[in-house]
């Protein structure tokens, strides 16, 4: 090999950094030994690691490239173990979710540096800063560390579902790597890959069977169903072409959760949410707060809003308890309804907003600000939506405490939409879809684990 050749080959591509997260790993191979207290203490130990020995030791943690304008690299290292902390504590009873996630960041985001840095190619669509090849050296690697820990961690499970569990999960991981955001990713993959792994642990053959008779009417139902109310909301210019096609593959999915019952929630929704867009929409313009485009939602907004009440209507004919997961997808569609309705009426009645955060007044309109009106109106609008799922039968066999569960997770959950907003979206770590996904999620995760760690249904 020529110096001129070797001058080609990228230097370095496994940094401190990164060879200090998969070393980190090693911890996680002690879990079938260990109990929960045990793996805490594995924790904290990669934590002392992080804060004080490699310091001392004078090892480069510095991240390259455009993550080291925008991440402190001290703290982005010491959201690695910090994080993980988090995972033990959430799934302390099935330490192989903390295995798989474990493997998918450190690993996963190893081999995106190395294949992104070594290979290059075309960037992704939604960020031309990550490349498919970092994107696939993502996938690939942290589906087998995934399918390795987890086989280790617990033989007993199913070994083709581990496989489709752990590939499901890196590719979820690798997408919420390559968003272009400024949260650390050390933060937002473990966080992500973890909810998932444990929402479809719950997926069970025999629950799909079981609803396979219904869904075969019931997706040629959907189709033409979601096909009608995308033309309709189309030519009502509630959304662009962009919005009303991801809405109609949004709410098909929804549609088979529980038929007719499932869209009348995610439709009322819809309703609510645009007639708010437009009333005062003159008075909101002037203020420079209005929707652009007329108000007409794109993709964006759709997927932001309702991916996870589509993810946990799916879950809903495939999973059990079956009725855990539609009161998860009514609770993300009433914060939702509620987070949309705030937003625009807050904006139109409001003479005074506040900073969540702060408590200090906020121009109206401002990323985090809150108004009496609009939390009212917010808060209506999430129990409007409770209570026609209540009048659907959507909320259980103990469904006036359902509602009750799936209200105040809906509530919860646009508290943490402003929290959100009042920070990380003010500094411009986020964007706003991110915030309403983070919503949304929020309020389904709270109200499943409420139904499921109570054994309430």
């Amino acid at each position: 090999m020529t110096p001129a050749s070797a001058a080609t080959i990228p230097r370095n591509l496994f940094p401190p950094r990164k060879i200090a997260h998969i070393a980190m790993l090693m911890f996680a191979f002690l879990f079938p030994f260990l109990n929960f207290t045990q793996a805490l203490g594995c924790i904290l130990l990669a934590l002392l690691l992080t804060t004080f020995i490699l310091p001392q030791l004078d090892v480069d943690l510095r991240t390259r490239g455009g993550e080291a304008s925008r991440v402190d690299s001290r703290s982005a290292m010491l959201a690695y173990p910090l994080s993980m902390l988090v995972t033990v504590i959430l799934y302390r009873h099935n330490l192989y979710i903390v295995s798989a996630v474990w493997a998918i960041l450190a690993l996963g985001d190893g081999m995106a540096s190395v294949a992104g840095e070594a290979l290059r190619g075309p960037g992704l669509p939604w960020n031309r800063q990550k490349t498919w090849a970092g994107f696939l050296g993502f996938v690939f690697a942290g589906m087998f560390g995934a399918y390795a820990l987890t086989r280790w961690v617990a033989p007993e499970l199913d070994i083709q579902d581990v496989f489709v569990a752990s590939a499901a999960a890196a590719v979820v991981g690798a997408v919420v790597e390559s968003m272009p955001i400024g949260l650390d990713d050390n933060i937002s993959v473990p966080l992500v890959c973890g909810a998932f792994i444990y929402s479809i642990s719950y997926i069970e053959r025999q629950a799909f069977w079981s609803n396979f008779p219904y869904l075969r009417r019931r997706i040629i139902l959907a189709v033409a169903v979601n096909l009608f109310f995308a033309l309709l909301i189309l030519a009502l210019k509630w959304a662009d072409l962009s919005g009303a096609s991801m809405g109609f593959v949004l709410g098909a999915a929804i549609y088979l959760g529980d038929g007719y019952k499932s869209f009348l929630v995610l439709l009322a929704f819809i309703v609510l949410g645009s007639l708010a867009t437009r009333v005062g929409y003159a008075k909101k313009a002037s203020r420079g707060v209005a929707e652009h485009r007329g108000g007409a939602r794109s993709w964006r907004e759709a997927l932001a809003n309702c991916l996870v009440p589509a993810f946990f209507s799916l879950l809903a004919i495939t999973a059990f308890p079956r009725a855990a997961f539609l009161l998860a997808f009514l609770a993300s569609v009433a914060e939702a309804a509620g987070d949309t309705v705030s937003s625009e009426l807050g904006q139109w009645l409001s003479g005074r907003t506040y900073l969540i955060a702060l408590l200090e007044e906020v121009p109206v309109g401002e990323n985090g600000g809150v108004s009496l009106a609009g939390s009212a109106a917010g808060i209506i609008a999430s129990a409007l939506v409770v209570g026609l799922g209540f009048g659907l039968g959507l909320c259980g066999q103990r469904a006036l405490a359902g509602a009750g569960i799936a209200l105040a997770a809906a509530v919860a959950g646009n508290l943490f939409d402003s929290i959100l907003g009042a920070t990380l979206e003010r500094q411009g770590l986020v964007t706003n879809g991110i915030v309403n996904f983070s919503g949304t999620s929020f309020a389904g995760a709270l109200a499943l684990a409420i139904v499921l760690g109570l054994h309430f249904l």
